[in-house]
């Protein structure tokens, strides 16, 4: 069995939610993100490792950590070329985890937001599941063949968007929008909000990498 890491990290976090995923994947391995430290600080979870500046904590929490604990700090200058979350990812790499998954990544700043999306391009470049999650999305890179089963999917709706420009000869089957040798494009909406009609629906594409979001709205949170 794999080594699930989770990231929390320090953008809009519902803490019934964020507790809901640690329960559920029992992760082996929590790293808290600056900010995120306080969701963990609240909820008396003791992280594996802390990462982060420390300019949008609790100064309180970060001393608390720092000084009455064992917990591992890894403390930056803010003037850095990787934002913290990067850097709690390629820490989760050196861990050797499997599978990576990041709350706390959305919400706020969407300058904040797509570089988290973009940042995904780290672990999947080196094999690994990383995903974002929050109650109303499930964000993921594909890279290839991709079969999206109704019973599993994290919401009725689904989208996708090149990663790095243009993807040649997209399919998507079993949808209710199907598509045949299309060019995906990073300058259009066609691909928004699709739906699986029957019991799965298939992504197909040879070549390129595809950011694929599960999504749900309010009403239909689970």
């Amino acid at each position: 069995m794999g080594k699930t890491i989770v990231i929390v990290s320090g953008g809009e976090l519902k803490e019934d939610f964020a507790l809901s995923v640690l329960e559920k994947e029992g992760a082996n391995c929590v790293i808290g993100v600056d900010k995120g430290m306080e969701f963990l600080y609240r909820n008396q979870i003791v992280p594996s490792y802390i990462v982060g500046d420390f300019d949008s904590v609790d100064q309180e929490i970060a001393d608390y950590y720092r000084n009455h604990t064992n917990v591992p700090i890894r403390e930056y200058n803010p003037v850095k070329d990787a934002s913290d979350t990067e850097i709690a990812v390629r820490l989760a790499m050196t861990l050797g985890c499997s599978r990576l998954l990041i709350l706390g990544a959305t919400g706020g700043r969407i300058d904040h937001l797509w570089a988290n999306v973009q940042m995904l391009t780290i672990p999947f470049r080196a094999g690994i599941d990383g995903e974002i999650l929050d109650p109303s999305n499930r964000i993921r890179l594909i890279g290839g063949d991709t079969v999206l089963r109704k019973s599993e999917m994290y919401g009725p709706y689904f989208s996708v968007f090149p990663l790095g420009g243009e993807v040649f000869g997209f399919n998507i089957s079993g949808a209710k929008y199907p598509l045949k040798n299309h060019t995906l494009t990073p300058y259009d909406s066609l691909c928004v909000s699709n739906q699986i009609e029957e019991d799965e629906g298939k992504i197909t594409f040879s070549r390129g990498i595809v950011i694929l979001m599960e999504t749900r709205d309010k009403e239909e949170m689970r």
